[in-house]
């Protein structure tokens, strides 16, 4: 890991997990599930996608952000990226 860079591997097994979510809703319009079952799945695959964007999110707040405050000029366009970060979420 450098400086500037944040390790995001334990992330890894959950997106493993998610992986093999997807494969499940592919196999169930395959096999014709019912539409409703298929929504709960879809739904839970982003709610752990969600869960995956928290920990991420954190980890630069809590690193890359944080580190920003040492330099006036780096804290003045981290602001910029986490605006615009959070206005891409809210697309």
């Amino acid at each position: 890991m450098t400086k500037n860079t944040v390790n995001h591997l334990e992330n890894i097994p959950r997106l493993n997990r998610i992986s093999g979510q997807i494969e499940g809703v592919k196999r169930m319009i395959e096999k014709e599930r019912g539409c409703s079952d298929i929504l709960i799945q879809i739904r839970a695959l982003r709610s752990a996608l969600k869960a995956v964007e928290s920990n991420i999110l954190k980890k630069h707040l809590q690193h890359c952000v944080a580190q920003s405050f040492d330099s006036s000029k780096k804290k003045n366009q981290k602001i910029e990226e986490l605006i615009l970060l959070f206005e891409r979420f809210n697309h």
